[in-house]
């Protein structure tokens, strides 16, 4: 009888297995393709990842590409008009320039019929004055220091010194040739002579 009773226990736990191993077999397939899935969708993110990274890379390529075209244009540019500049940067001083050769010339048509020096002289003296003042009104300034004045290295230049009792020692006697500034800066310094005191200064001082 024990036996008899026994054996639908055992029945039920075969029943039991099976339906276990049944439903095992089942989930197993269902999980491997939940995990393919997963794979499959990290693939395309990655995929998508890399395609954002290729136009970013490509769009950052054309950026670069256009500075560079840029800049060049511009330095094409700076240097045309560097050019033009260089060219025509005396224009107005040329311009200005004109009427003085044209004096010149009818200077000295009119010299070749004058016997008078002096009527000549005040002729070229008065094309002088003229041609200064185009070069004043442009920034040309004369450096003329008078006898008597200090001597500046920064726009006087020592030729030579000579013996003068009227103008102290070490300063200018007199001028050999005109310095000129440009707008302020030094084009020539004046080249001038410096007074060494009286004679019996400068026997006492060799």
């Amino acid at each position: 009888m024990s036996k008899t009773k026994d054996q639908p226990k055992k029945e039920a736990e075969v029943d039991s297995e099976n339906a276990e191993s049944v439903v095992g077999g089942v989930a197993s397939p269902l999980a491997s393709a939940s995990e393919s899935a997963e794979g499959t969708a990290t693939e395309l993110t990655l995929e998508e990842q890399l395609a954002e990274a290729r136009a970013q890379a490509d769009e950052g390529r054309d950026s670069y590409l256009r500075s560079v075209a840029d800049l060049e244009n511009f330095r094409r540019r700076s240097v045309r008009e560097r050019e033009e500049l260089r060219k025509f940067a005396v224009a107005n001083l040329m311009e200005d320039l004109l009427p003085i050769l044209d004096n010149l010339a009818l200077g000295i048509a009119s010299s070749r019929q004058q016997a008078d020096a002096n009527v000549i002289a005040d002729g070229v003296e008065m094309v002088l004055d003229q041609f200064k003042g185009v070069l004043n009104r442009a920034g040309l300034v004369e450096i003329i220091p008078k006898p008597g004045d200090e001597f500046d290295p920064h726009q006087h230049e020592s030729m030579a010194h000579q013996p003068s009792a009227e103008v102290p020692p070490e300063s200018i006697l007199n001028v050999i040739r005109t310095g000129y500034t440009l707008n302020g800066r030094l084009l020539r310094a004046a080249s001038v002579v410096l007074s060494s005191g009286p004679v019996e200064s400068a026997s006492n001082s060799g």
